[in-house]
């Protein structure tokens, strides 16, 4: 299979093509590159070695930010599980997104996710892990929504139990062997013997032996290193991992040794799946990304302090500050998109269009998202006006991200508070006094950014 290059792809940038960037003349169906997106579960935005983190080790993950580009301002769709998952499927942000909290409300066939859009430009489309878009028998299920392939968890809470008794092949409950769940516990399991996220790499790498020739879209979506909640409140210990690994003898309490254990299996499993592509020789032809639905929680007995998951930001999982919505993202695509750090903004919504353009398919039309192919070229253009977030648990909050002013609607009859990127990323300054035009112009993107929900109504 024929790859593009760096160069061949930058001049297309030089060359100045109007309106929205195109691959046109530069991309045959013989040179499009493999997709795969590698999704954490609730991993934050310090909890990597690239990312400041000093005490979990996670070498493989470090060693992909240092063959690609590392984001340092890429958010989520949401700071909760079924919401981003949304905003990332179908480039819609949560103002306009059909699924704008968790809850089992299904996708519709009118919501045209990426995997359909890459299925109909020719590429085998492959779910692994935990999907939290509909229900069995419903219109939501992974393979009416665009994938050939699907294994892994359809519900997000039955995602939560790390030893599940069955998970779904396609539209069929498959059981998993040496799993049995407690008859007073549900969702907590009596045997633990197959842990689903060593499922989900073997099941990855599979997929990448099958469809080696190529084009292929693997949306890996790892459950780890979220906590099991139903476990956490019988035993307030709820990181389920088949074992401490490095960490057994730290002194430190079980649930913090189990989040660790949790982030390196999770970064033994990345160097497995990269590995796997060098292995099969399609790792120059493959471009990989690697992030997280949100923040870090404070569940099943976790702490996120304990290891400054979050980094030098404000907030965890459900906070729509920064802490909650700001994450990791590492792209890498060896010999295409250059090595280093980039400050560029972008969101999840945006990952649509860049799958479009990266596969020579026709641009979706009608979303939120704006192809990110540019910056991961290293360019570093603005791709949007302003990012808009809504969540609705306890309450209506909202969030924007203008230029480099970052505005928290934290609720009815509560001031808008402000702040500035450049100085304060920790939001620890409300500068909303100082500066009340900023404060209007924002006030008026939160009137407009938004279309009414049924299912989530403003409160």
């Amino acid at each position: 299979m024929k790859r593009i290059s760096r160069r061949t792809m930058l001049q297309a940038l030089g060359a100045g093509l109007a309106g929205g960037w195109a691959l046109d003349g530069y991309a045959t169906a013989e040179s499009r590159p493999n997709i795969v997106f590698i999704l954490a579960d609730d991993l934050g935005y310090g909890d990597l070695g690239c990312y400041g983190q000093q005490v979990v080790r996670t070498p493989n993950i470090d060693a992909m930010a240092a063959e690609g580009v590392r984001f340092t301002q890429c958010y989520s769709g949401s700071t909760v599980c079924a919401p981003s998952r949304c905003s990332l499927m179908t480039g819609m942000h949560t103002g306009h997104a059909f699924i704008r909290g968790n809850a089992t409300i299904p996708l519709r066939p009118n919501d045209r996710t990426v995997a359909e859009l890459l299925k109909q430009a020719g590429y085998a489309t492959g779910l692994v892990g935990k999907w939290g878009l509909g229900e069995p028998d419903t219109t939501g299920v992974p393979n009416r929504k665009g994938f050939d392939e699907f294994f892994g968890y359809l519900n997000q809470g039955h995602a939560h139990n790390g030893y599940p008794t069955y998970l779904w092949r396609n539209e069929t409950r498959v059981p998993i062997e040496g799993n049995t769940e407690q008859t007073d516990k549900h969702g907590v399991c009596a045997e633990c013997k197959t842990f689903a996220n060593d499922l989900f790499t073997e099941e990855a790498l599979s997929f990448l032996e099958r469809h080696k020739s190529g084009p292929f879209f693997l949306y890996l979506a790892y459950t780890i290193p979220h906590a099991n909640n139903e476990r956490g409140a019988a035993t307030r210990d709820g990181m389920e991992v088949p074992d401490y690994g490095a960490y057994a003898n730290e002194p430190w309490p079980n649930p913090q040794k189990g989040y660790a254990a949790l982030v390196s299996r999770l970064d033994r499993d990345v160097g497995r799946v990269t590995a796997k592509l060098r292995e099969l020789g399609i790792d120059d032809n493959t471009v990989v990304f690697f992030t997280s639905d949100n923040g870090p929680h404070k569940e099943g007995g976790a702490d996120p302090d304990f290891f400054h998951s979050a980094g030098p930001l404000r907030g965890y999982k459900r906070a729509l500050y920064e802490g909650g919505i700001r994450v990791p993202m590492i792209a890498r695509w060896p010999g295409v998109v250059p090595k280093g750090r980039s400050d560029a903004v972008w969101s999840f919504w945006d990952f649509m269009p860049t799958a479009a353009e990266l596969a020579h398919a026709p641009m979706p039309k009608g979303i939120d998202g704006r192809s990110a192919l540019p910056l991961l070229l290293g360019e570093s253009r603005r791709l949007h006006e302003y990012l808009y977030w809504e969540f609705h648990e306890g309450g209506f909050v909202r969030a924007v991200r203008m230029g480099n002013w970052k505005a928290v609607s934290p609720g009815k009859d509560k001031p808008l508070e402000l702040y500035d990127m450049l100085t304060d990323i920790g939001e620890t300054n409300n500068v909303a006094a100082g500066h009340p035009k900023v404060v209007r112009r924002i006030e008026e993107r939160l009137e407009s950014a938004r279309t009414t929900s049924e299912h989530w109504p403003v409160k």
